[in-house]
């Protein structure tokens, strides 16, 4: 390999007086161009942005991905420039280990249906999260990331070759300062006039670079728009989610505590059935109930028919409660009654009724309610 003697010895000279013009002014012993109010203010902007952008870009990723070891993983990817692979998220494996668990303790019992139903949410809620994840990393993390390693990239290049540019300027202006010889001022001069000359040019190409930081600041809150957008989305769909999920479990509660009466009923021995009332009384807990009407001959059915029309429905002679609401419930139809907590309603049951299922009345609205957000009162 050939090397240019000269030029290393030119560079080695340039480089020797950069450093001890740059020495020299940090002890005070030289002189430093300064640059205008204006443009010292877009170099703070410039660095603030840059400041907060990191900040704002780290803690995102962690908000999206709080493992730090598959931050890891896939920055590792993503600088080989490979495809990070699809992750499970918690909620779908929650849902597949409650899949599992329901098989193994029987779908068709109380328990195993909940588990399906509550791990099909799971895995529903799962696959939200895995969207918006997905769009806020493209929407919202990768402008902010190509702002640091593309545009922040570029004016921290131009502005260390200002800064060489203003070193060298200031080194030309000591040199003709000492200069005494007729010669060597005209040499000096000539050199400073090209030296100020580049520093100008610099100073013009780094200006610009640093005014562009209010575009990236519009692009920015257009994509945090679009973060805040998709948030809301995936928030919105949770809520959703849950919701029908209270709605299904809304009589499963009713099943699991009539199945499981039923159950010890039906595992009770023989002589259970016949000991005295009072032995019974004195066993069993008390558990308050609602009077069932028999069904009349001759009166149409319609609950059992699965039509409900309240203006229809008559409350019986006896048999009718007090009841106050543990829930906010929110009606399916027009057949159920809308409930408020801690509100006091009327209730009794019809002729073939679900037994999870009342009448529940509140001045003159009247609709079906589920038993398991009531509270009976004697």
């Amino acid at each position: 390999m050939e090397f240019n003697v000269k030029k290393l010895a030119s560079d080695a000279g340039v480089f020797f007086s950069r450093a001890m013009q740059f020495t020299e002014e940090k002890l005070g012993q030289a002189e430093k161009t300064e640059l205008d109010a204006h443009f010292e203010n877009l170099l703070a902007r410039a660095d603030c942005t840059k400041n907060w952008t990191e900040k704002i870009l780290r803690q995102t990723e962690v908000l999206l991905q709080p493992n730090p070891s598959a931050r890891v993983e896939e920055f590792l990817y993503e600088k080989l420039d490979r495809k990070v692979p699809s992750r499970v998220t918690n909620g779908e494996l929650l849902a597949q280990y409650m899949t599992e668990a329901a098989n193994d303790f029987g779908p068709g019992t109380p328990y195993g249906k909940t588990l399906i139903k509550v791990g099909e949410t799971q895995r529903r809620l799962g696959a939200a999260e895995r969207e918006f994840i997905r769009s806020a990393s493209i929407s919202f993390l990768t402008p902010l990331r190509n702002f640091l390693e593309g545009d922040w990239r570029t004016i921290s290049k131009e502005r260390r070759i200002l800064q060489n540019r203003r070193l060298d300027l200031d080194a030309c202006k000591a040199r003709l300062k000492k200069a005494k010889a007729a010669e060597a001022k005209a040499a000096a001069e000539h050199e400073l006039r090209l030296t100020q000359t580049e520093f100008d040019r610099q100073a013009e190409v780094t200006r610009l670079l640093l005014e562009g930081i209010s575009s990236t600041h519009v692009n920015h809150l257009r994509c945090l728009h679009e973060f805040v957008e998709s948030q809301t989305n995936y928030y919105a769909q949770c809520y959703q989610f849950m919701l029908d999920l209270q709605k299904q479990l809304g009589g499963s509660k009713g099943e699991i505590f009539s199945g499981t009466f039923v159950g010890n009923a039906e595992s009770a021995s023989p002589a259970a059935a016949t000991s005295s009332p009072a032995v019974a009384a004195a066993t069993l807990p008390a558990v308050p109930t609602i009077p069932v009407v028999p069904t009349i001959v001759g009166v149409p059915n319609t609950v059992a028919e699965g039509v409900l029309n309240p203006n229809e429905v008559k409350p019986p002679a006896s048999g009718t409660r007090r009841a106050r609401v543990l829930y906010d419930y929110e009606a399916a139809d027009s057949t159920e009654l809308a409930l408020l907590a801690d509100e006091m309603i009327t209730v009794y049951s019809l002729p073939g009724m679900d037994p999870d299922w009342l009448i529940g009345e509140r001045g003159n609205q009247k609709g079906k309610v589920p038993v398991t957000y009531l509270e009976l009162l004697s």
